[in-house]
């Protein structure tokens, strides 16, 4: 009998002790679970209105910033969260420490996409919106996140390049500046009259109301082919009308020449036979 009661009697205990541990941190936890919800919800709001802002005057800094205002005010919610439980914030942040520098070690090369990422936004070597040629891609610049980069190609690819490779590696950077120099070169056989061809070159660049007049436009004689005489032809134009400049002079080139009789000529070899007798 006195088995039984004291049995009882430690139930009674532990049932008294749970109920009251309950009554003591159920509205902690309770308080913490809406504190963190709440906290989410206005962490994203406050993300979202201030990419909204930052797109508006920076497009390039504000997808990197917004990434790391979230993800550092998201660390420090759930330090806060866990200090409302009762978890000694610094033994929290002490095993925060010790679980970052395991991450840190495990991820060196996202640390350094991380700091290509920093060393972007200081010293810009392009932003978003401009054209870039870099580790074998070309395309425009869609976003510059935490740890990498996103392309966009001129055949609707998207390339996504980390910021590590980016910030240790050369790169080309074609909307710098505003204009840009097109190089063309055309051919015509050497029994063509070299004056004509140059005339008529010189005359389809002036048509064009895209090719700059200053730096004025070059046409001269850069190479003596094995089967053609070929011009050099070096314009200047605005970046956005560089294709179309290259693309239409081939067209009006061949066209002009066709109709004034000068020739494009095309590899020919003379072959002489010789009869043995």
């Amino acid at each position: 009998m006195d088995d039984l009661f004291g049995s009882n009697g430690q139930a009674t205990e532990l049932m008294d002790q749970a109920a009251g541990m309950v009554m003591t941190y159920a509205p902690k936890v309770i308080l913490a679970i809406v504190t963190l919800l709440i906290g989410l919800w206005l962490i994203g709001r406050l993300v979202r209105v201030l990419e909204a802002r930052l797109t508006a005057k920076d497009p390039t800094l504000s997808k990197f910033l917004c990434g790391l205002i979230g993800v550092t005010l998201k660390i420090l919610l759930l330090i806060s969260v866990a200090s409302m439980v009762g978890i000694a914030t610094t033994s929290f942040v002490a095993i925060m420490g010790a679980a970052g520098l395991a991450v840190g070690l495990a991820l060196q090369g996202s640390l350094a996409n991380f700091a290509g990422g920093v060393l972007i936004l200081i010293f810009k070597p392009f932003k978003v919106g401009d054209v870039i040629e870099a580790q074998g891609y070309l395309g425009t610049v869609v976003e510059i996140q935490i740890l990498y980069t996103v392309l966009n190609t001129f055949d609707n690819r998207r390339i996504v390049i980390p910021n590590g490779n980016l910030s240790n590696s050369s790169l080309i950077n074609l909307s710098a500046y505003d204009t840009r120099r097109v190089d063309m070169s055309f051919g015509i056989g050497y029994g063509d009259d070299i004056g004509k061809a140059k005339a008529t070159i010189m005359r389809l660049l002036e048509q064009d109301e895209r090719v700059l007049k200053d730096p004025a436009p070059m046409v001269v004689v850069g190479n003596l082919g094995e089967s053609s005489v070929d011009f050099t032809v070096r314009v200047w134009a605005k970046a956005a009308d560089y294709w179309g400049i290259y693309f239409d002079m081939q067209e009006n080139v061949k066209k002009t020449f066709d109709a004034e009789g000068i020739s494009i000529p095309f590899p020919q070899r003379d072959v002489h036979i010789f009869k043995q007798d």
